[in-house]
C-alpha cells in the first residue's frame, strides 16, 4: 500500500542478482542463452531472466511480458483513476468487469476463507483512515480514535464482496478494496506463463514477488536472498528454489507516521496494524499463493501456519520476530497435485 504494490521490496536475489535487477554473472558462469531484462514495473524495480536459444525470440517474449504488466496494472491499480479497481471503489459496483478481475477476486475470497478472514482485500477503508489521519500536521501520534476505527470496521468484511461474471459490487456503501496483497503475485504468475508458453524452460521473474521454474542454466537451483525485514539492505538467508515462488510481507514496507507502530499490514478483525512479526516469507507453488499467504500469516499465530500452508499449497513459511529470530513452518503438500 502507499505506492502501488511497493511493500514487497524485501526479496533480493543472491549470486549475481539484486533488488535493482539482475546483475551480470561471473564470466565463467555466464550463459549466452540467458537473457536478462531489468527496469521498473508495478511501482518498483523489476527483473526477468530467461533461458532461450534465440535472442530475437527472447526479446519479443520480454516485450510481451511488459505489455501484459501494463495491461494488468490498468485493471488492478489503486493509483490510476481509470483502472477497473478505482472505478469499482468509486462507484461501489462494476458492470462487465474484466475477466482477470473476476478471477483474482474469486481467488481473494478463497484465500480469505482458507485463512479465517486474515486475508481480506476489503481493508482499504482502514488504510484510508490511517492515511488521512497521519496526513494531518497535527495528527495525534497514537493514531485514529477507537470510535473512528470501529466505524470503519463496519465496512470491512470479504463477505460483503459480491462477485459474478458480469458484475462486481459491494454490499455496503463506502466499502473499497485493495489488491496490493495479491495482485503482484498474480501478475508475476502471468508473466511466468507467457515465458513458459513461449518455449523458455528456465525462468526467474522478480516483480517484487519471485517466480522460478526450471533451474539456472548451469544446472543449479535459482538462489533467492531473503533480506532481513528489520534491515532490508542485508541478506538474512538464501533459499534454493525450483518451480516455486517466494513472497515476503514486512511491517517496514509502508508505515504511517514515524513511530513504526502503524503500518500497511492492517488486521481486518481489529483495525490495528499487525505486530506479531517483523516479517513473514512464504515459499509456494505459485506467486499468487505466496503473496496472499505472506500477507495473511503476518496476522496469524505461527501454530496456524501448518494448516494454512497445507490447505493453500504453500510449502514453507519463515517467521522473523521483532528481535530477529526466524522460525520455519512447513506445509504438508502430499494431498496437493
Amino acid at each position: 500500500m502507499g505506492r502501488i504494490l511497493s511493500r514487497r521490496r524485501f526479496l533480493n536475489l543472491a549470486a549475481g542478482v539484486t533488488t535493482m535487477g539482475l546483475m551480470p554473472l561471473p564470466a565463467s558462469a555466464a550463459s549466452p542463452l540467458l537473457h536478462r531484462w531489468s527496469g521498473a514495473a508495478l511501482g518498483g524495480p523489476a527483473s526477468i531472466a530467461i533461458h532461450h536459444p534465440d535472442p530475437g525470440t527472447a526479446a519479443h517474449l520480454i516485450e510481451r511480458c511488459l505489455a501484459e504488466i501494463g495491461r494488468l496494472e490498468s485493471i488492478f491499480s489503486l493509483y490510476r483513476p481509470g483502472s477497473a479497481l478505482c472505478r469499482l471503489n468509486r462507484d461501489g459496483h462494476l458492470d462487465g468487469p474484466p475477466s482477470d478481475l473476476v478471477v483474482l477476486l474469486s481467488d481473494c475470497v478463497r484465500f480469505s476463507q482458507l485463512t479465517g478472514g486474515a486475508f481480506d482485500v476489503t481493508v482499504q477503508p482502514l488504510w484510508r483512515l490511517y492515511a488521512d489521519h497521519f496526513s494531518r500536521t497535527d495528527a495525534p501520534a497514537e493514531g485514529p480514535g477507537r470510535d473512528a476505527v470501529e466505524r470503519v470496521l463496519d465496512l470491512v468484511g470479504y463477505d460483503g464482496l459480491l462477485i459474478e461474471a458480469d458484475r462486481v459490487a459491494f454490499a455496503k456503501k463506502g466499502m473499497a478494496i485493495t489488491l496490493n496483497g495479491i495482485a503482484q503475485g498474480f501478475i508475476t504468475d502471468r508473466i511466468a506463463e507467457i515465458l513458459q508458453s513461449g518455449g523458455c524452460d528456465s525462468v526467474l521473474a522478480d516483480l517484487g514477488e519471485i517466480r522460478a521454474f526450471g533451474t539456472h542454466p548451469n544446472g543449479r537451483a535459482w538462489q533467492i536472498g531473503l533480506a532481513d525485514p528489520r534491515a532490508t539492505d542485508q541478506i538474512a538467508r538464501t533459499l534454493d528454489i525450483r518451480n516455486q515462488a517466494v513472497a515476503t510481507s514486512a511491517a517496514t514496507g509502508f508505515q504511517f507516521g514515524s513511530s513504526g507502530r502503524f503500518h500497511h499490514l492492517l488486521d481486518p478483525a481489529t483495525g490495528t496494524s499487525a505486530g506479531r512479526y517483523a516479517g513473514v516469507s512464504v515459499v509456494a507453488r505459485d506467486a499468487t499463493t505466496a503473496d496472499a499467504l505472506s500477507t495473511a500469516l503476518t496476522l496469524m499465530p505461527m501454530t496456524e501456519a501448518d494448516r494454512v500452508l497445507s490447505a493453500a499449497g504453500g510449502s514453507m513459511a519463515l517467521f522473523t520476530d521483532p528481535v530477529g529470530t526466524t522460525q520455519i513452518r512447513k506445509g504438508d503438500l502430499s494431498g496437493n497435485t
